[in-house]
């Protein structure tokens, strides 16, 4: 008689193989928690850095906006704080001093013409470069040369006058219309250009006794028109020269 096989018995509950699943998933978890709980920004300090980089001045001299040892303390070194001092207070005044006494040039000049009926001829304007003075060819000299004529001088003795009172730097451009010139004293509208402007220069530091350094004079030929030089006027209107007192503020004023 053939021995009966024992029927396997079926082990209850669930798999061994699901504790070590579990714990595995369990430790994983845990250590996302973990990460998440590290990764969590504190909305004050973050919003404090964020204002730190917008007012680099403010990032430059007060401590870090993160809590940790400031090893200048630590020295003895004491920290200026320019918000407390004024600093930049002063700063934001000096700026619309800048601004405002920029308006009163451009006013005046204004003025001037106005009174001298010499607004056809000359133009006062403002943009990112500070005060922009347009003058037509006519006002200052005879065609192809460069000596200033008597009638010039009034308004750039005013011109002068201004510029005594204030330390702006002024860059002076001489331009020319596309007809070209060969003569001993100027080859080229390139010659032409550059003597017309330095002129101009020379008036105001000799009438004025201005500092020669705060001048630059640029000759650019005919290589910048205002208007295509196809009739009489638009010949006329690209002879000129251009006076422009920088304003402080622009980031080429240093440049001139």
């Amino acid at each position: 008689m053939l021995p009966r096989k024992r029927q396997r018995q079926e082990e209850k509950g669930a798999p061994k193989w699901m504790v070590t699943f579990s714990d595995l998933m369990t430790l994983i978890l845990v250590f996302f928690i973990l990460l998440f709980s590290m990764s969590v920004v504190d909305a004050q300090k973050f919003r404090a850095i964020a204002d730190s980089f917008n007012q680099r001045q403010i990032f430059e001299y007060m401590p870090s906006a993160i809590e940790f040892e400031n090893p200048s303390q630590e020295q003895g070194e004491e920290r200026r704080d320019p918000l407390a001092e004024g600093e930049f207070g002063r700063e934001t005044t000096s700026l619309n001093e800048t601004h405002v006494a920029m308006d009163e040039l451009l006013k005046e000049v204004n003025e001037f013409l106005e009174q001298n009926e010499l607004t056809e001829l000359i133009s006062a304007t403002r943009d990112d470069r500070g005060v922009v003075l347009v003058l037509q060819e006519r006002t200052l000299f005879e065609t192809a040369e460069a000596e200033l004529l008597p009638d010039a001088e009034p308004f750039l003795s005013k011109v002068g006058t201004l510029l005594k009172a204030i330390p702006n730097s002024v860059k002076v451009e001489g331009h020319t219309d596309s007809r070209p010139i060969s003569t001993y004293r100027y080859p080229s509208n390139w010659e032409l250009s550059g003597a017309r402007a330095s002129s101009v220069i020379r008036f105001l530091i000799d009438t004025h006794n201005l500092e020669a350094k705060r001048f630059i004079a640029t000759g650019y030929g005919d290589t910048r028109p205002v208007v295509p030089n196809t009739t009489v006027e638009n010949l006329q209107l690209n002879r000129r020269v251009v006076i422009v007192i920088s304003d402080p503020t622009h980031e080429d004023a240093n440049s001139y």
